[in-house]
């Protein structure tokens, strides 16, 4: 079993006393909800969310020129404003850099993390920050051209190699060198942008990153077919949202909107059919998710419709996969690790009773 799924678990354990209350009949006091609520708290006073997203990475999160934000974080971010706020527009975003995304979570810039941000034992353990679930399995790639007549990476023993400094992925590649005994110059690079602008350039021979950043990256080239994407993946990078510490409450809220919208794709569950679905499902599991049967939202200090709204305003996850990611755009990827469970994936949520 990898570090992932142990921490996963862990996490889980923790993660179902919540759902429990309900099953078991239990309440949560007044006290203990505001208490838990500051971060909602502050939210709901100034109306609006304010998250935390990449500067332009294609499928994930980009600013076009009518200021309008698109992409899978985008929207997960919508979804958040739809369950905390009552509609997908009140959503600040707040475009950061690798290097000051998390000193903007922990100063208050933001109130929560949506910024393609691999959760890490460092992270998880030294951080005064909390990973709120995985929203995106992701894995460490490479880009070359397609002259280089290169199919592995241990063929790149002493290339150029272009990198964001302070990342996980340097961190990968420093590791890769060691384990394989290949020497990278690594060429260091502050945003995605700047690297793909230096690997035309010609000033590393590839270019690592996230292979989902690679694919909507590769996008912006003039000759696509001149660039492939090596076939190994050496590492594991679990994509999830991120608040600051010593707020559960928030933490709990954040995670079950994620596992609202992958639970909702499980049932069938769509922006279409969500709202009769809260009525009319014979199952008590999609009633409950919905709004329609017991006080699910008391434990996470929402009222009960909070997953309809997000559910209703961006789809459920299948939907949002498809359409930033996956069949229908540009970067077609495929599903793999991030379908549900049912499929041979790894998505899946806890059950909501």
């Amino acid at each position: 079993m990898s570090p992932f799924s142990l921490i996963d678990l862990f996490r889980l354990r923790n993660l179902t006393r919540g759902a429990v209350t309900f099953a078991l009949g239990f309440s949560v006091s007044q006290s203990e909800l505001e208490e838990r609520a500051t971060t909602l708290a502050e939210i709901r006073d100034r109306g609006q969310l304010h998250c935390g997203v990449d500067e332009g990475l294609p499928g994930f999160a980009t600013r076009g020129e009518d200021a309008r934000w698109t992409g899978f974080e985008a929207d997960l971010c919508r979804a958040y404003a739809a369950a905390f706020l009552g509609s997908e527009r009140r959503v600040r975003f707040v475009p950061l850099t690798t290097s000051e995304r998390f000193e903007a979570l922990i100063d208050g810039r933001v109130d929560v993390l949506v910024r393609n941000t691999s959760w890490t034992f460092a992270r998880d353990a030294e951080m005064p920050v909390t990973f709120a679930g995985i929203y995106y399995f992701d894995g460490q790639g490479f880009l070359v051209p397609a002259d280089l007549g290169v199919s592995s990476v241990r063929e790149l023993d002493g290339a150029r190699i272009c990198v964001q400094r302070d990342t996980t992925t340097a961190l990968n590649l420093t590791d890769y060198a060691q384990t394989y005994a290949v020497t990278f110059t690594l060429v260091e690079v502050d945003t995605a942008e700047e690297g793909l602008t230096r690997y035309q350039a010609g000033e590393c021979d590839a270019y690592t990153n996230d292979i989902s950043s690679l694919a909507g990256l590769r996008l912006a080239l003039e000759d696509q077919t001149a660039h492939v994407l090596l076939p190994e993946v050496i590492s594991k990078e679990p994509l999830g949202p991120v608040v600051r510490s010593g707020d559960p409450g928030f933490a709990e809220a954040v995670r079950w909107v994620l596992f609202a919208l992958i639970a909702a794709e499980e049932y069938g569950v769509t922006a279409e059919n969500a709202a009769a679905l809260a009525q009319e499902s014979p199952n008590p599991e999609i009633r409950r998710l919905l709004g329609g049967e017991g006080a699910i939202g008391d434990a996470v200090d929402l009222d009960d419709e909070f997953a309809l709204r997000a559910i209703a305003s961006v789809g459920n996850y299948g939907e949002l996969f498809a359409r930033h990611l996956g069949r229908d755009s540009p970067l077609n990827l495929r599903r793999g690790l991030n379908a549900q469970w049912t499929q041979g994936g790894l998505m899946y949520a806890p059950p909501f009773r």
